[in-house]
């Protein structure tokens, strides 16, 4: 089994390898394919162009022809998975997962987001699998916290994810989601009383082991 991960930001590699270990899968499981300057091309545009989403959708299909499964491992750039449409092998957008977990039991969800352009594409997703639970969605922008990503300052990063979380469940949230792969080490700092927020990277690794089973 050969799962081709999609990455915009190399430190997202040891959390997928992180998932996999967890999830019991050799050692080799995964092909991680880094395209720093596709994010960086949004940001600078403000968001995602059909020209970004052209390329992500073209390098989702290159990667395809070595792999048995493909998984999207960048929020801003999850549409792309609709435009690259059928291929040979499945293709698994890592926050359609998330979003269609987190919206299964219903009541308020709380989606933390780090960076701008992230946050359009998230909330069409998520208020779409809203639509089947009557979940009530709200989407937060953590102020400033990509710029501490940007800059190295992780563990600041963190906290300051982990802060927004417990806010968020302080404020009447029933599920907490972090929408982004970079986020997931947050959960580690909340305190006890919380619950652990949904994240991708293990969700997203469990649906293309289930797709390539069923394939």
């Amino acid at each position: 089994m050969l799962i081709a991960c999609l990455h915009t930001a190399e430190s997202n590699i040891a959390i997928y390898e992180d998932a996999a270990k967890q999830l019991g899968l050799p050692a080799g499981s995964l092909h991680h394919h880094v395209r720093a300057d596709l994010l960086f091309a949004a940001e600078r545009a403000g968001g995602l162009t059909p020209d970004i989403e052209a390329e992500t959708a073209a390098v989702l299909q290159r990667l395809a022809q070595d792999a048995d499964a493909i998984v999207l491992n960048c929020s801003t750039l999850g549409p792309a998975a609709l435009l690259a449409g059928k291929s040979a092998v499945p293709i698994v957008r890592a926050d359609g997962v998330l979003a269609e977990n987190a919206v299964k039991a219903g009541g308020k969800v709380t989606v933390l987001c780090t960076t701008e352009t992230t946050v359009a594409p998230t909330t069409q997703l998520f208020k779409e699998a809203a639509k089947t639970t009557g979940a009530e969605i709200e989407i937060r922008l953590i102020d400033r916290a990509w710029v501490l990503f940007r800059a190295g300052e992780q563990e600041v990063y963190l906290a300051r994810i982990a802060e927004a979380a417990e806010a968020a469940y302080r404020e009447g949230a029933k599920t907490v989601v972090f929408a982004q792969a970079s986020m997931t080490g947050a959960a580690a700092l909340l305190g006890d009383e919380y619950a652990r927020p949904m994240s991708g990277p293990t969700a997203a690794l469990q649906a293309a082991m289930t797709a390539i089973s069923a394939s």
